[in-house]
């Protein structure tokens, strides 16, 4: 949890992590382990007034998995602003298609883990 985050978004997160979509449940079970060299990311994370799907501190990395909901022209615009905001904050996003934890679960945990540790490497 952010420390600059408010009660309410904090409440929400936790409400929302007993309510995965399937993709993030998935997703979900290939990055929570803490393995040898894995990046531990926590899930549901509240940062300000938003709540980040996957987030990894150290890599300063935010994982959004973008089902339907986020197709249409004006919801992809209102998410370009949120990750430029982000971004001026050093914080990168990294979203991942529903369909493409589907289609390829261990690729998207792939992609997902070897970003974040390029990320730590990088600010390391």
């Amino acid at each position: 949890m952010d420390s600059n985050a408010s009660l309410k978004i904090v409440k929400r997160a936790r409400a929302l992590r007993k309510a995965m979509t399937e993709p993030e449940v998935m997703l979900w079970s290939k990055l929570k382990g803490r393995g040898r060299g894995q990046p531990i990311f926590r899930r549901q994370f509240a940062y300000e007034s938003m709540i980040f799907d996957f987030y990894r501190s150290a890599a300063k990395l935010a994982v959004e998995i973008d089902g339907s909901m986020h197709w249409p022209a004006e919801k992809r615009a209102k998410d370009e602003a949120r990750d430029r905001w982000l971004a001026r904050r050093g914080i990168e996003v990294l979203r991942i298609g529903a369909g493409a934890v589907y289609q390829d679960l261990g690729g998207a945990a792939d992609a997902v883990v070897l970003r974040a540790l390029a990320l730590i490497e990088s600010h390391g």
